[in-house]
């Protein structure tokens, strides 16, 4: 799991490309990324499957602000981004979310 950071000189936004490998996907059918960014919304950030297995997904976001996300598995299994900047304890649950700084 990783993601890649573009910041855009034209404007306050920065391009996240997010990637989770076959192997970390655990053999899931889909993954979301949820978080700050989305509301939570398990669908509104649905990863693209690629030939090999692996998920991608890009999104323009604010820069200055931290978010809060999680990949979600077929829908069930929450898993975090372990490059993440940091993590953040969730408010819903006794678990850690991963945390991108921007």
């Amino acid at each position: 799991m990783a993601f890649k950071k573009q910041y855009l000189k034209s404007k306050p936004v920065c391009k996240v490309t997010f990637k989770i490998s076959k192997e970390e996907a655990k053999a899931a059918g889909s993954v979301s990324i949820v978080g700050d960014f989305n509301n939570w919304d398990k669908k509104a950030l649905v990863m693209k499957k690629l030939k090999n297995g692996s998920f991608s997904a890009a999104m323009d976001l604010p820069v200055e602000k931290d978010y809060q996300f999680r990949y979600l598995l077929d829908g069930k299994a929450y898993e975090n981004d372990w490059q993440a900047d940091a993590y953040a304890m969730s408010p819903m649950s006794n678990e850690e979310n991963s945390v991108i700084k921007l």
